[in-house]
């Protein structure tokens, strides 16, 4: 794992806690098809400059082509693999980062602007397990940095959920809050990550569409951790 792949635990939580102004945004994303490769055009929308971009695919890729509009961000390591650091650099506030790959089917499953060695920015996932992984570390380091805000977000998202997780309780016959809750406070963050994708399993959800559009209401964790 990257050191910057490392510093993303903190999912911009407490950036998004002290300066939600600076951080209404994060990665606007368009795709386009050409030839055998995508164009990725990736644009700044945190309102400040960046340092680096984080980015992680779906299958191995080929980097073919990087074009800065705004700024400097050099490649860190291979042209190939899943995992791409860009940093030692700058992008200004509303710059982009065109980059190009091969194959033409591959699509990024994270892509995160940096601030130093520390995520920035809403971040671009596109997979029920990246939204698993985000929570997990998310959650985390909040419950380091501020348990009670954490355990109240909690209260409100079992409030928001009362009438649809009684009846999912009442058919297992357990209470989900109070099997959830000693996790969330205590394990670390894969096993967090591993309990969210087994929830999402056991509601019969399988894309992240599907998630975010569902009968369960994750809004008041999502504010919280700037999702």
């Amino acid at each position: 794992m990257t050191k910057i792949r490392v510093a993303c635990v903190v999912l911009a939580v407490v950036l998004f806690s002290l300066s939600s102004a600076a951080l209404a945004g994060g990665v606007e994303a368009v795709f386009y098809e050409a030839g055998t490769m995508t164009v990725g055009m990736f644009t700044n929308t945190v309102g400040a400059a960046v340092t680096g971009l984080h980015i992680e695919f779906d299958q191995q890729v080929t980097i073919v082509n990087k074009v800065e509009f705004g700024g400097y961000l050099p490649l860190l390591g291979e042209l190939t693999g899943i995992a791409f650091d860009f940093a030692a650099g700058g992008l200004v506030a509303s710059g982009t980062v065109e980059l190009d790959w091969e194959p033409v089917e591959a699509r990024p499953i994270l892509i995160m602007w940096m601030a130093g060695e520390r995520p920035t920015g809403t971040p671009y996932f596109t997979t029920v397990e990246m939204l698993g992984w985000l929570l997990g570390e998310g959650i985390v380091h909040m419950r380091e940095a501020n348990p009670e805000l954490l355990a109240a977000a909690f209260e409100q998202f079992f409030a928001t959920n009362a009438e649809f997780f009684g009846a999912l309780e009442e058919s297992l016959g357990m209470s989900l809050q109070e099997s959830l809750m000693p996790i969330i406070m205590a394990a670390p963050a894969e096993a967090i990550a591993n309990f969210f994708n087994t929830i999402i399993g056991m509601l019969g959800v399988t894309t992240l569409d599907e998630v975010l559009q569902g009968d369960v209401d994750f809004s008041a964790l999502f504010a919280l951790l700037g999702l």
